[in-house]
Parts: structure tokens; sequence; C-alpha cells
């Protein structure tokens, strides 16, 4: 048909000539030769043309349904599809963050017979962060029960149960120690929607901590290495115990795989009690605009954003006006282009958190710049401020000089602005 009405019907009639040779072609072998014919007649304008782009268009839409989809839960049971339930909050009563999941995980427990955990450390004394304190003795040793030290067996007893229909949530006591298992999670867990075409699932939720803290092997943030392994998985990073609870109660809605990484530093901070507990709900890839402003976007999330919130105020002081955008979720990333509508009205935007250069903070000026084209929307350059590229050095001050701290965040978000009026910023 292309050739029909072309002007470069020599060279179509070679293509069509070696098309002809093939025996048994695959695919490819198909579309390769199709791809140089319409380079070739790529300054015709036909109805053969545009009748056979048509067809091409949706010969895509067939080939993307056939080798790329399923990556994610696409049916119903989807924990995109699951409703926003907001706390709700009696009193301005204040408790530990970790009495927060404590008492969210029980009354889970208590409603679903089929919930059940298990870590290193995670039964008798109810975890190092006593997030499960008492819950062995509730709910019994079967439920609730301790592991050794072998986190790719943790994870391998989870994908077992969820296989079968029970709703394990794994522990992995530190989010370093995530590393010993990855290989399972990303070769095992993530791919198998993608695998069998949506037709199996493993609703496995595995539970750890990290961010920073203090020690080498304790303050690890390795996200960028994590969100490019496990495509496939829902990853969460709630920057504290209240939305952490949320997505617990979310996932347990649906029944996809998911990573929840709770902020080490966060189970003695004070949060106010929500009264519905089991029942309030953390939205899975919608950002969340916990503060409005007009001059820098200020993307973050997990433990740094809360250091975002303190840099903020400082620079409200310095007549900066920062609009502070907590991600929540990694994968998937900001589903409605919230982020991309905030740079519209700032035109200036830095990503932050404590990965090393190049990290997940790459990944969001991806997926923001690039993918919701924000380049459009930009009057300067866009940044990412990270971590320093080796693991956290040792004590307060090995985290305050190896992480992003509140100086630095005012400092780059400051010179932002210096940049484009020096005389309303001055050095």
């Amino acid at each position: 048909m292309l050739s029909t009405e072309s002007n470069q019907r020599e060279s179509l009639a070679t293509i069509i000539n070696g098309i002809k040779k093939l025996k048994e072609p695959l695919r490819k072998e198909i579309y390769q030769p199709f791809y140089k014919a319409l380079r070739i007649t790529r300054s015709e304008n036909t109805n053969a043309r545009n009748s056979v782009m048509n067809w091409f268009k949706s010969q895509k839409e067939f080939l993307a349904e056939k080798y790329n989809s399923n990556v994610y839960n696409e049916f119903g049971s989807s924990s995109l599809n699951v409703g926003k339930v907001a706390p709700t909050f009696e009193s301005d009563q204040k408790i530990d963050g970790r009495l927060i999941l404590r008492n969210n995980f029980r009354t889970l427990f208590q409603r679903h017979p089929e919930i059940l955990t298990f870590g290193e450390d995670t039964g008798k004394i109810g975890g190092v962060n006593q997030a499960m304190e008492g819950m062995q003795e509730e709910f019994g040793e079967i439920r609730v029960f301790d592991t050794g030290i072998r986190e790719a067996s943790i994870i391998g007893q989870g994908i077992g149960l969820a296989l079968r229909g029970l709703r394990p949530i794994a522990e992995i006591q530190y989010l370093d120690y995530l590393l010993y298992a990855i290989q399972i999670m990303s070769d095992d867990i993530s791919t198998l929607a993608y695998r069998t075409k949506g037709t199996q699932k493993c609703p496995l939720i595995i539970r750890t901590r990290g961010h920073r803290l203090e020690g080498v092997w304790h303050a690890g943030s390795p996200m960028g290495g994590i969100i490019n392994l496990v495509r496939g998985m829902i990853v969460c990073v709630p920057r504290n115990m209240l939305k952490a609870a949320g997505f617990y109660n979310t996932l347990l809605k649906s029944d996809d795989p998911a990573l929840v990484i709770e902020c080490l530093n966060g189970y003695r901070i004070k949060e106010n009690e929500p009264s519905n507990y089991g029942d309030f709900t953390t939205p899975i890839g919608v950002p969340e605009v916990v503060k409005t402003g007009n001059d820098v976007t200020v993307v973050s999330y997990g433990s740094t954003f809360n250091l975002c919130e303190q840099a903020s105020e400082i620079l409200d002081e310095m007549n900066v006006s920062c609009e502070l955008i907590d991600v929540q979720t990694l994968l998937p990333f900001d589903i409605n282009h919230m982020i991309v509508n905030s740079l519209k009205k700032t035109n200036r935007i830095i990503f932050i958190d404590e990965d090393v250069p190049g990290g997940a903070t790459s990944f969001m000026l991806n997926e923001v710049i690039n993918k919701q084209k924000g380049y459009y929307h930009l009057d300067s350059q866009p940044l990412t401020l990270t971590a320093k590229e080796h693991r956290p050095a040792y004590g307060s001050d090995g985290d305050y000089f190896s992480k992003p701290n509140v100086d630095e965040i005012v400092d780059a978000i400051y010179n932002m602005m210096k940049e484009s009026n020096p005389t309303k910023y001055p050095n």
C-alpha cells in the first residue's frame, strides 16, 4: 500500500523483496524494514502513508500489551484503587510513633486472621524498636515469631506464605540488610505479575527501617539501587509513623507486593494519636503538599523531608517561600503529576534525599523534568542535594557531615534564589 503512492517505489520494492525472502520471520524482522520504509517516505503526506501510520500506531499498542504490560497490578485489586481515608483525632494527645504503629498492627491482626509477621527479634521482644510490643503474647507464636539472621530466607518464607493466600509481613531489621535479599525481591517478587501476565500474585509486604541515624551499617539509604531493582513492587517512604501505618492499611486492602521503609529515627518522636486505627489510609503514588510556597519547589521523602521542614522555617525568615512536597512513594511516583504543577508556579525545583549522588534524587529529577516535561517551566537549573558517596560516618558528627543537614539545605535553596536576584538575596 505504501509503495503505490510513493515517489520512493524502487527503494520500497527493495525492502519488500527482502521481507519476501524471510521464511519464518520474527516480528522484529518485519518491523525493522517497516521503520526503514517510514524513514524513506518521511517527507510524503499521502493517504496511503497516513493509513499505514494509523495501522502502525495500533500495532504498537498491541505489542506494548503483549511485551510490556502487567509490570504492576492492572486489576481492581491494585493499591492505586484504594480510596483515601484521613486519620481522625479525638484529642490533642501525642504518643510515641512506635505506639501508633503497634496499635494499628494490633487492630489489623484482630480483624484479619490471615495476617502474620516474622523477622529478627520481631516476636519475643516485639522488634528492635518495639513497634510489635506485646503482639506475640496477644496473638501467639504462629502469627508473630522470630527468625534467625537470614534475610534471604525471610523473604523466601514470605513469598511462600503470600502465594498460599496468607498476608505475611516479613521484617528486615534494617534497610542496609535488605541488600542480602534484594536478588530474591528483584527476580522472584517484582517480576511475578509481569512473567505471568497478571495471573499470579505475591501480596507480600516487606517491612524495614532505615535512613539517617548513626552507624555505618545502620544508617544507609540505598534507594536508587533498590528502586531500579524492584520495578513491579510498591516502594513506600513515609516521613513518620502515622503515614507508615496508613500505608499498611492501604496495602492490606490490595494484593500488591510492597516495601515499606520506616524512619529509623522516628519511633520515639511524638505524634498525634489517631482514633480510627486500621481504617485511615495513605494513598499510593500520590505526593502530599505539606507546605505551600511560591519561590522554590522542594521535593523529598522520609527522614530528610523532616529536615526540609526545619530548613523551610529558616528560609521563611530569609524571604524565601518553599513549597514542600513529600513524594510518599517512589514506586509508583507521582501518578497525578502534582510536582510539575508546583513547578509551573515556582519555576525552581530541588530534589533532596540521603542516597548517594545519582541515586533516587536523579530518578525523581528524571520523572519530573523529563517524563512530566518540567523543563518547560524552569527558570533555574534543577538541583539535587544528596549524601556523600560513601557510607555514613559514625556518630552525630558523622551524620551531619555525611548526609544533607539543615544548614546545607538552607544554603542550597538560598543560593538558587541568589542566582536570580543577587540584590534581594546577598551572600
